[in-house]
């Protein structure tokens, strides 16, 4: 459904319904009755509603003038208090709903049901899997979480030479349990385009669009319309990010990149990014420059602003600067409408220069302050979208190789204590 300048969009669940009122009567009881009806409507119902603003001024121009002011009132007070912010598209809702990577490289983590009572004591309403763990499905099964599957990067091949096991796949690990667990996002590899050293990468490259297609002609041929399909990519795709405008692409990925930009466009699903200011930050420091200061990269500058030479948009913090560039380079292959969806960011709490519990806490915060705000705030290049967010990670991770910083990224400790505190919904 395309998004325009007469429709409001409100939240929360999958349904979507449109009140239009298409009768006309003699009397302004019946308009008074009317209108307020759609007002109960909206505060009764669990559903997500859509409520077209035309209509609401259709009724409000037949409701007596005394009345009026305070069905307005009574209008817009629902509409703010109403929450999460979200909007509709191609049919499936897209809400900025805070969501929460649960990854499972430690020794002696909570049991899977122990982590989904851990995610509802958090209210988190979305979470992002590394597989497609049957056990842990089904514990969602039921819950009001919104799920996002993954399938493997060795799975990728396969399944993009084959139909039957595109099929298998589908049924065994969607099928099998939706509706009932909320499986809203389907991932296929993770950070595919990171690592083209052998022969077997650069294949896997190949198969990913031909995978993400079988993948969604599957789920589309079951009737299923509310789950979208893509690949989380990370930052190192990037040939240049600064300043955003001139962003790219790394040319031996135009090959890869402009296929998967055609299909995700096509289809209407997220480019997901893996973003992390910190890791620029940090590598600026390594390098002795002082051109990113910490607070630009924590989202909490007040007085410290770039300014796009070629564009004039004006920045305050480094992940609107990551994001955009992205949008850049999008637009330098042709698309430059892909919308986008962070499938992971955080803050190391230990490990590294500016890792500390402070810090973490600040950068999340900050963060599910931005991206929860209504109206949506994005980013300069995108002012006013909506862009899913998942948060790296659920848990200090003891299993993962690479820097110390690697297995620090958790809101909590292997046991699930808390490591600082992060307010996901923004409420209370």
């Amino acid at each position: 459904m395309k998004l325009n300048n007469h429709s409001l969009f409100i939240s929360p669940s999958s349904s979507v319904y449109i009140y239009n009122p298409m009768f006309t009567y003699n009397s302004h009881q019946y308009h008074i009755l009317d209108f307020f009806f759609v007002i109960w409507k909206i505060k009764s119902s669990p559903k997500w509603l859509l409520f077209s603003s035309l209509s609401c001024l259709s009724l409000l121009s037949r409701v007596p003038y005394q009345l009026t002011s305070i069905a307005l009132v009574m209008f817009f007070n629902i509409i703010l208090t109403l929450s999460p912010f979200s909007c509709v598209i191609s049919g499936a809702t897209v809400s900025n709903m805070i969501g929460v990577n649960y990854g499972r490289l430690g020794n002696n983590l909570p049991s899977p049901a122990r982590s989904i009572e851990i995610l509802q004591d958090m209210n988190v309403s979305r979470v992002k899997l590394y597989d497609a763990d049957h056990e842990i499905l089904n514990l969602l099964s039921g819950k009001n979480i919104e799920v996002a599957i993954t399938i493997t990067n060795d799975e990728v091949s396969g399944i993009a030479a084959n139909q039957r096991l595109a099929d298998q796949w589908v049924y065994e690990h969607i099928i099998a349990h939706h509706p009932n667990t909320k499986i809203r996002f389907v991932l296929v590899g993770d950070e595919v385009f990171s690592s083209l050293s052998t022969d077997q990468d650069i294949q896997i490259a190949r198969d990913l669009v031909p995978a993400i297609r079988r993948i969604k002609n599957t789920i589309k041929a079951r009737g299923i319309r509310n789950i979208k399909v893509g690949t989380p990519l990370a930052m190192d795709m990037m040939e240049m990010t600064f300043p955003p405008s001139n962003a790219s692409f790394k040319p031996e990925l135009r090959e890869f990149m402009t296929p998967l930009l055609k299909y995700i466009n096509g289809t209407k699903s997220f480019f997901f990014l893996d973003v992390y200011p910190y890791l620029a930050w940090f590598e600026n420091q390594t390098a002795n420059q002082t051109n990113i200061s910490l607070d630009f990269a924590l989202l909490r500058s007040v007085n410290e602003t770039y300014t796009d030479p070629q564009t004039g948009l004006v920045y305050t913090n480094l992940l609107d600067q990551m994001l955009d560039s992205v949008v850049y380079a999008m637009a330098k292959l042709g698309y430059d409408n892909v919308m986008l969806a962070i499938s992971e960011t955080g803050w190391p709490h230990e490990g590294g220069s500016g890792a500390n519990p402070n810090n973490a806490a600040e950068y999340n915060n900050n963060l599910v302050r931005k991206m929860t705000a209504v109206p949506s705030i994005g980013t300069p290049a995108r002012p006013g979208q909506v862009i899913p967010t998942f948060i790296f990670s659920l848990y200090d991770e003891d299993q993962k190789y690479g820097p110390a910083t690697e297995r620090h990224w958790g809101m909590l400790t292997h046991d699930g204590s808390p490591v600082y505190a992060v307010n996901i919904t923004r409420m209370g």
